[in-house]
């Protein structure tokens, strides 16, 4: 429907780590869940070398590059228990970090 788009959305998880949000995400639409927002962002505070540079030297390490993106799945008000329910029910735990950056000064 049309007025699900409004509808008021609870963050359940939000986390830098990619693959548990890729298992709820594919979880919650096995499920049947209507109105869910899952997708990340990018969220390093701090670029190497400047503005201009499209070249971060932090990826060009053993393990090739960095994922510096947060993760987050939004689900309707009234789903949010049934989606919580469903994710301990698979042994997921739902992580909403306040601060996933880390950034300096936040305890």
């Amino acid at each position: 429907m049309f007025f699900d788009f409004f509808e008021k959305k609870v963050t359940i998880f939000r986390k830098k780590d990619r693959e548990t949000w890729q298992r709820i995400k594919d979880m919650l639409k096995a499920d049947g869940f209507k109105g869910v927002r899952a997708s990340h962002y990018f969220a390093d505070t701090l670029c190497a070398c400047g503005c201009g540079s499209k070249l971060d030297p932090r990826d060009f390490g053993a393990k090739g590059k960095i994922d510096r993106d947060i993760y987050f799945v939004d689900v309707r008000k009234d789903d949010v228990e049934r989606a919580m329910a469903l994710l301990q029910t698979h042994g997921l735990n739902a992580v909403v970090e306040e601060d996933p950056v880390g950034r300096p000064g936040r305890v």
